[in-house]
């Protein structure tokens, strides 16, 4: 290279841990490059997030010659070839020259390693990412034509595209997940083959599945990724309900089909896993809950249903159990807003917060985007009624601790004030002080206790009348 991009200048200097690294790989006898995305990036001008590093060194010298130098080291992956390393502050991933092979009936590559760096860089997914610089002494290595495909904006494999996507089928939705990320737009033989050889991906585990899912989720602008996933129906193979929500909305005014909404909406929110997954699964359950009335089409209670999907399709892609839960709550939420118009009492807006949660701003935030319509009324209604909901929100958290509702009394004194045992009752009788608290707002002692006092008569339970101390603060 005559000139070093300025990205990476500031790695390169003499004393940077990043050259002090490959002066030892190299005065151990053995090659070294930064490889990949860092050599794509400075010609992008993208920021450099990771240091992958590749050599002809074994596992074993890669730890000898780093171990004493590093100030931590990483050995889970060693096994792969992988050593992880980082000295003063950066971080390295140095990986012995290798291929990787998927058989037929294997979701784990069987790796062997190599010992020259062009094959090294021919296993590798797209072109623009089979570039190398030596190290330290700046030579690029450019086998496959990598530059100038990152020039052109276009994604090729460096191998015929059947064996690069048999070998690691992956590598099929990584494409989506560069053209969202980077921009480029995937070669026509690739686009063939993804449809193609999608049937492929059945070899990964769910859990490589969903990383890449979530790497595409978190681009500026998904986009271009989620609607190459449907046109080449690779989504088909983990995201089935992609596809099912290519139907229009309203057959007579033609108005934008539920994919094409679905896919504007998560554009529209911010680059936040939970809220982009939510918008992607917000209306999953219009297909299943599709009619036909004298006012057009209907989706009755397809936030219900669209909740229990996501559910299912979250839990088969292995998300935490929180990941699940957030955005399940969030699809099932995202109507609620849209009876605001109808008008809402305190005791609506108290319910909406508590049944929010910590989820409230994700909430209020997916609800806005939600609104597609190139109908500026509409939308600048729209906006205003959640203007008016957060202001209403903040006044009345003002008055009152409206983020943590609880009933104003708790296990303990509905227990003395009954005279009855810890049980079933008990939890009715609170969950009847909560319904009361959302209703009227704050509640002194006395009212909380004659609040207690009528529901249990209502009940043919004599109250025993006793009253203790709060076992805890109250709201």
């Amino acid at each position: 290279m005559n000139a070093v991009p300025p990205r990476l200048a500031p790695l390169l200097g003499p004393e940077t841990p990043l050259q002090q690294l490959a002066q030892r790989i190299a005065s151990a006898g053995f090659e070294c490059y930064l490889v990949g995305g860092p050599v794509r990036d400075v010609f992008i001008d993208r920021p450099i997030a990771d240091l992958d590093l590749t050599t002809n060194a074994r596992p074993d010298d890669i730890r000898r010659i780093v171990g004493p130098w590093a100030d931590n080291i990483w050995l889970q992956g060693a096994r792969f070839g992988t050593i992880g390393a980082a000295k003063d502050g950066a971080r390295f991933e140095i990986t012995t020259f290798r291929a990787e092979v998927y058989h037929d009936d294997s979701r784990k590559p069987e790796v062997q390693f190599g010992d020259d760096i062009v094959t090294d860089l021919g296993r590798r997914d797209f072109t623009v990412n089979s570039m190398a610089l030596r190290l330290p002494d700046l030579e690029l290595i450019d086998p496959f034509g990598g530059l100038g495909d990152v020039m052109a904006k276009v994604l090729r494999t460096p191998l015929e595209v059947d064996i690069s996507f048999t070998d690691d089928p992956l590598r099929m939705l990584r494409a989506a997940r560069f053209a969202a990320q980077l921009g480029f737009t995937p070669a026509g033989e690739v686009v063939e083959a993804m449809e193609r050889l999608r049937g492929r991906l059945a070899i990964v585990s769910a859990e490589r599945i969903r990383d890449e899912l979530d790497k595409l989720m978190v681009a500026d602008d998904p986009s271009p990724g989620l609607w190459l996933l449907a046109a080449t129906k690779l989504a088909d193979e983990f995201l089935p309900e992609l596809n099912d929500m290519s139907l229009e909305q309203d057959p007579i005014h033609r108005h934008k089909d539920v994919l094409t909404h679905s896919i504007a909406v998560v554009a529209n929110t911010r680059p936040e896993l939970t809220v982009r997954l939510a918008a992607l699964f917000h209306d999953v359950g219009k297909p299943k809950t599709r009619g036909i009335s004298n006012r057009g089409v209907t989706f009755h209670h397809h936030e219900v249903v669209g909740a229990r999907m996501t559910r299912k399709r979250m839990t088969e892609l292995r998300y935490s159990n929180e990941m699940i839960e957030n955005v399940t709550q969030l699809v099932y939420l995202h109507l609620r807003f849209h009876t605001y118009r109808m008008g809402w009492t305190d005791s609506a807006v108290r319910r909406y917060v508590r049944d929010a949660g910590p989820l409230l701003d994700q909430l209020n935030h997916l609800t806005r985007c939600d609104c597609t319509t190139r109908n500026a009324r509409k939308a600048e209604q729209l906006s205003r009624r959640m203007d008016d909901l957060e202001r209403r929100i903040e006044e009345l958290a003002e008055q009152e601790e409206l983020a943590s509702i609880k009933p104003p009394l708790d296990g303990v004194q509905v227990i003395a004030y009954l005279g009855v045992k810890p049980g079933k009752v008990v939890g009715e009788a609170l969950d009847h002080l909560l319904e009361q608290r959302l209703d009227d707002g704050p509640m002194d002692l006395d009212s909380a206790y004659a609040a207690l006092d009528g529901w249990a008569r209502s009940r043919n339970i004599a109250p025993a009348g006793a009253r203790v101390a709060a076992a805890k603060p109250r709201d």
